[in-house]
């Protein structure tokens, strides 16, 4: 590891000109390439101390031997040069693309004598209409073979074109009508330009006046007998419509646009490109990329604009983003140039545009997700994860079970946690526990984290009494192993309880010291000293263990720590999803909902029997035990507790100022609670 200080460059050596940067290793490799509108402030960052930087940086830095720099005239050039530098030495610290591949377009060469329709990858060339680009070549070759009948433009190459003026025999697609023939003279070079440029347009978006023309044609062919005529030109515009199905009209207004969205997490981020032209999804395309560098939204939009562009794509009148470059009119600038127009590069507000960027940003959290579930279902990276977790934490034997606890809540309501499982590092959905807490009232995370440790873990000792081989410490105080019904799980033929009675060989903790002291001190309170425990923070995703000073930082493209952040976040997610649904149930709870021993369906025969909540609390106990399913002990419980309390205020019509007496499930249900007297409260 190099001390930075020892390749610092002197003082006022660095100027503060824009320019692009690059930092190199022991062996003079490029490992970062980085642009500034200063050079100064922005290297001289990199010189504070480590414990200012963050840890992506440090690494980058101690990893470096040297640093040098390149003066350029403007942030434009600068965003330039940094493009082709990356390209040219793929640095290790950079942002990458997984997929940096060229996607193939439908080109047509306007620029030969006889235009030739086909699919085209890399730059551009001058003089070639392009149309796209597409996820898959096959997708050209289908739209391409629906429009060959309607406009039989030649597709093969020049070789086979030369060869049929040769022979004077056209190809097979001459004899089957999908070629007009030009090689032998069936039709002449302008008569064949004109077939191209009638492609072009259609391709364009410019459909509508072709359709009623060929319609025309048809009406007029059938009204003078010509059937066999008339049936071609039906046949021509029902390919022609397959073909517009193809490309669906997703912006009226006939725009040329590329929106970009990202979905990204703390490691890794998916970017999803939708290519509108002439207001028609023409393709899409996609990429991974490794987070790297330190880089927020801003910064991953201006990289895979770098990538999209200037490997030669075509640049539209609209560049759509879900978040604008810092600063963005150096960007902005560069894209004109490189379209030789003004370029408008924006985050869309309102209206189709905004609503199309949805569906893109779907697409690129769809993608992620799908790359992350092929990255865990690996079994060799699944194993070289759990090995490198051994390995960072120290622990005596790889971790074939871990599980993780997360604590939600909502301005300190509704309070509960999270246990999720994962075991040879997939999750088993089967182990998932969810808790209340019920030892204290209102918002302290440590406290509740160490609540929940304390109830898991005395759980797994009872059951582990109960089958002989774990007698419970002295430490256990009467009466704490009491637990909601709702967390009783199912039970093995003698009755005995199953849900805790496997212990993880790693314990996971969401949070830093403080959750990994309370999860300790819940442990030891217990006497259980064989199971390791830490906690992973999200801010840095830093690794802590119990009584350390310092957390484990691992490696940026360690498998391990992948692992660690989705145990996390599936536990966070788990957490949240508990949370909110015993929220709404708050919310939206009638009286019938908080009767012990009630539940949804007998509550719901109720209100059907008597059709309302003020006939249901007039009714008397054997008029309650006459609904089905309701037995004599139920009836005297709904009786006292609907008798115990206040009835609310009427429902009321807010239209007419009618009180409503006997409407269906009065008060029961939400929608009813909306239309009280009474004013209500909004929730959080």
């Amino acid at each position: 590891m190099a001390d930075p200080s020892t390749y610092r460059p002197a003082p006022g050596a660095i100027p503060t000109s824009p320019g692009v940067y690059k930092f190199r290793d022991a062996h003079g490799r490029v490992i970062y390439v980085g642009k500034a509108k200063s050079l100064r402030p922005r290297l001289s960052s990199y010189f504070q101390d480590l414990a200012g930087l963050h840890p992506r940086t440090a690494t980058m830095v101690t990893t470096a031997a040297s640093v040098e720099w390149t003066v350029v005239g403007t942030e434009v050039e600068a965003l330039q040069l940094e493009y082709s530098w990356i390209k040219e030495f793929d640095p290790r610290f950079n942002v990458k693309y997984r997929d940096d591949k060229s996607y193939p377009e439908l080109a047509v060469t306007l620029n030969e004598e006889y235009p030739r329709v086909q699919v085209m990858r890399g730059a551009h060339k001058k003089g070639v209409r392009y149309f796209g680009p597409y996820g898959h070549a096959w997708a050209i070759r289908e739209t391409v073979d629906l429009l060959l009948r309607v406009f039989p433009v030649r597709t093969c190459s020049n070789g086979v074109f030369k060869r049929a003026r040769q022979v004077g025999r056209p190809c097979l697609l001459g004899y089957i009508g999908k070629c007009a023939a030009p090689c032998v003279g069936k039709v002449s070079a302008d008569e064949h330009r004109e077939l191209a440029e009638d492609f072009c347009d259609f391709m364009a978006g410019r459909t509508g006046n072709y359709l009623r023309r060929l319609e025309e044609q048809m009406q007029e062919a059938a009204a003078e007998l010509e059937y066999e005529k008339a049936a071609r030109l039906r046949d021509d515009i029902g390919a022609l419509k397959r073909a517009m199905e193809k490309n669906a009209i997703v912006l009226a207004d006939a725009t040329d646009a590329d929106l970009l969205a990202l979905a990204e997490d703390e490691l890794e981020a998916a970017v999803q490109i939708f290519h509108v032209r002439g207001g028609r999804v023409r393709g899409q395309r996609g990429w991974v990329t490794d987070k790297v560098e330190d880089v927020d939204t801003a910064g991953l939009v201006e990289h895979a604009l770098q990538q999209l562009y200037g490997g030669g794509e075509s640049v539209p009148r609209e560049v759509l983003v879900p978040a604008l470059p810092d600063p963005v009119e150096p960007v902005r600038e560069w894209l004109s140039g490189l379209r030789g127009s003004q370029v408008d590069l924006r985050v869309p507000q309102r209206g189709d545009k905004k609503d199309l960027m949805a569906t893109v940003r779907r697409n690129a959290q769809q993608a992620l997700t799908l790359h992350k579930t092929k990255r865990a279902s690996d079994l060799t990276t699944r194993s070289r994860a759990l090995q490198e977790i051994t390995e960072a934490l120290e622990l005596d034997s790889v971790p074939l079970r871990i599980e993780c606890f997360d604590i939600s809540h909502l301005q300190g309501e509704d309070v509960v946690a999270s246990m999720v499982v994962f075991e040879d590092g997939l999750a088993r959905k089967s182990e998932y526990r969810r808790f209340q807490i019920k030892g204290f009232e209102g918002q302290d995370d440590v406290r509740s984290m160490h609540e929940v440790i304390s109830r898991r873990f005395r759980r797994y000792l009872q059951e582990r009494e109960q089958t002989g081989e774990w007698a419970v410490p002295e430490a256990v105080p009467e009466g704490a192993a009491e637990d909601d019904r709702s967390e009783d799980g199912p039970r093995t033929e003698d009755g005995r309880p199953r849900r805790f009675a496997y212990p993880p060989q790693l314990l996971v903790v969401d949070g830093g010291q403080p959750q990994v002291a309370a999860a300790k001190r819940a442990l030891d309170e217990l006497g259980i000293d064989d199971v390791a425990l830490c906690g992973l923070a999200k801010r840095l995703e830093e690794v802590w263990l119990p009584g350390e000073d310092d957390p484990v930082v691992l490696p940026r493209s360690s498998e391990g720590l992948y692992l660690l952040q989705r145990v996390r976040d599936e536990a966070h997610r788990f957490a949240i999803g508990y949370q909110r649904n015993k929220r709404s149930k708050r919310l939206t709870a009638g009286e019938l909902d908080s009767v012990p021993g009630l539940g949804e369906t007998r509550r719901q025969a109720l209100l059907k029997h008597f059709g309302s909540l003020k006939k249901l609390r007039a009714a008397t106990v054997d008029e309650l035990c006459a609904v089905p399913g309701i037995g004599r002990r139920t009836a005297e419980t709904v009786a006292a507790a609907l008798s115990s309390r206040t009835p609310v205020a009427p429902a009321v019509n807010t239209a007419t100022g009618e009180i409503i007496e006997d409407g269906p499930q009065q008060a029961a249900e939400p929608v009813a609670a909306a239309h009280r007297t009474a004013p209500s409260q909004e929730t959080p």
